[in-house]
């Protein structure tokens, strides 16, 4: 959790993941254990398609807090170092 924390590029959020995931833009992928299957699964899917690492934060509680915003989130992924934000 420290590296999201710390990341300079995240994007933080479902859909926002899953599009970095799909483009190639996601160096790693946080996704939170309480989160509903309908939603892990496609997430989880293209991560493995593309060889994306995805790290299990307990919560989505846990994992909005990592993410520096003060709701929870069901996803947060570290961009590549070049990516344009």
């Amino acid at each position: 959790m420290r590296s999201l924390a710390n990341a300079a590029k995240k994007v933080v959020g479902f859909k926002q993941c899953l599009k970095a995931a799909e483009s190639g833009q996601a160096q790693s992928v946080y996704l939170a254990r309480d989160v509903e299957e309908k939603i892990r699964r496609p997430l989880l899917e293209t991560c493995q398609k593309r060889g994306i690492p995805v790290i299990e934060a307990d919560s989505m509680a846990e994992l909005g807090k990592a993410s520096g915003i003060r709701i929870g989130t069901a996803a947060a992924a570290i961009l590549h170092p070049d990516t344009a934000k």
